[in-house]
């Protein structure tokens, strides 16, 4: 059986690309990897915050949709994306994030961690988990963030859904996750042996209405896989558990497969390599436009559509 590494990155929806990149490099400290299109709709940016070298692991992705409606709430829908801070942090997070106009909560405890919730300038839910044990994680010397509180990297992500039983045999069965445990209504899955960046919490909500894709809100939630001959078991899995997934894309930086699990999330299986240093040297990751080489012909009429945007931080 093909078992899933851990999540490998979540894409959201955010309303302006320059709000959302001084949020995230600004106050969340996180580099920016890559400044690049949805390749599915190229007039639009997709922006990739993560470590230093954008590590497998570490990757919050957007897509700016500023004429979508606010994201809905609902089944089927990823409803919080979980970062990882080392333990003892969380005192100096909640004071950095109330001066920036952060929504922040009380810090809370779930499944023995400290954890801490807030939301960013467009309505996604966030938290922080402090973590003891170590990431792949490389610190970033250009953060703002001190380097002993930075974000190391996604701790996990929570579902809302109908049926936790058909969420969690597909879990088990298609992707290799483990049963972990349940705190206040929550399930939690562990990829990989567990551990921060591998984890899925799961909540029944048997009449919740349906959620639905909008800025603020989670898009798709990818698994790590190590290289192509994984993706495409994993794919042949996925697809024998129900699944149907699409063909292989190649997304110039990995190779990815989609699929909705039973409840509706939008997840993918997405290769560890090549990674974001095939195409720009590591200490210059995200300062310009960078285009996958099908679509370099379109560089202008691209460009043109794009609104500019300031202070991406160098390395």
């Amino acid at each position: 059986m093909i078992k899933v590494h851990g999540i490998h990155h979540v894409t959201a929806i955010c309303r302006g690309a320059q709000e959302n990149l001084d949020f995230y490099t600004g106050t969340l400290g996180m580099r920016l990897v890559k400044r690049t299109v949805n390749q599915d709709v190229p007039d639009t940016y997709h922006l990739f915050y993560a470590d230093r070298e954008g590590s497998p692991g570490t990757d919050v992705t957007f897509f700016s949709w500023p004429d979508q409606p606010p994201a809905r709430k609902g089944a089927g829908m990823a409803v919080e994306v979980g970062l990882a801070v080392p333990e003892g942090s969380l005192a100096y997070w909640a004071g950095h994030l109330k001066p920036a106009g952060a929504a922040v909560e009380t810090p809370e405890t779930r499944f023995g961690e400290r954890v801490l919730c807030f939301r960013d300038p467009h309505g996604m839910e966030l938290s922080l988990a402090e973590i003891q044990e170590p990431r792949e994680s490389s610190p970033w010397p250009g953060s703002p963030v001190p380097e002993e509180r930075q974000v190391r990297g996604i701790h996990g992500v929570r579902l809302w859904e109908r049926d936790l039983a058909a969420t969690a045999r597909f879990l088990e069965d298609a992707l290799g996750f483990a049963p972990a445990g349940e705190d206040a209504g929550w399930h939690r899955f562990g990829a990989a042996g567990g551990g921060s960046g591998c984890w899925v919490e799961v909540r029944e909500l048997p009449r919740e209405r349906r959620g639905a894709w909008g800025t603020g809100g989670v898009h798709h939630v990818a698994f790590r896989v190590a290289d192509e001959e994984e993706l495409l078991a994993a794919r042949r899995q996925a697809q024998q558990k129900g699944a149907s997934p699409t063909p292989v894309i190649d997304r110039f930086w990995f190779r990815s497969v989609y699929f909705k699990e039973p409840g509706g999330v939008l997840f993918e299986l997405a290769t560890d390599g090549p990674g974001f240093g095939v195409d720009e040297d590591a200490a210059r990751l995200g300062e310009r436009l960078v285009l996958p080489p099908w679509l370099e012909r379109r560089r202008g009429e691209i460009q043109a559509a794009l609104p500019p945007l300031r202070g991406a931080a160098k390395d």
